[in-house]
């Protein structure tokens, strides 16, 4: 089932919202879960959105707790609104 990729409390949370997974969202979260890029083409109204961002919300909510006192890796280094790293107090 296309719902089994997510935290139980968003699978449950989906079946009271909605009645099923929309086409654009069950043939795009697998995809999506195993960290591949995907592209949704799909008309207004299609749950794309949610097909987009659900299961990365998903994660972020339910996954491990980044360590405390570092940064995101990746991030960039406090500014002084020049583009130029901060000065060190």
């Amino acid at each position: 089932m296309v719902l089994e990729a997510f935290s139980p409390a968003v699978r449950e949370w989906f079946g009271a919202a909605f009645a099923e997974p929309t086409p654009a969202q069950a043939e795009r979260w697998p995809a999506i879960a195993s960290g591949r890029h995907t592209l949704i083409l799909a008309p207004t109204g299609s749950g794309k959105t949610l097909a987009a961002f659900l299961y990365g919300l998903d994660r972020v909510a339910t996954g491990p707790a980044p360590p405390l006192g570092g940064r995101a890796a990746g991030a960039a280094p406090p500014s002084g609104g020049d583009g130029r790293a901060s000065p060190a107090a």
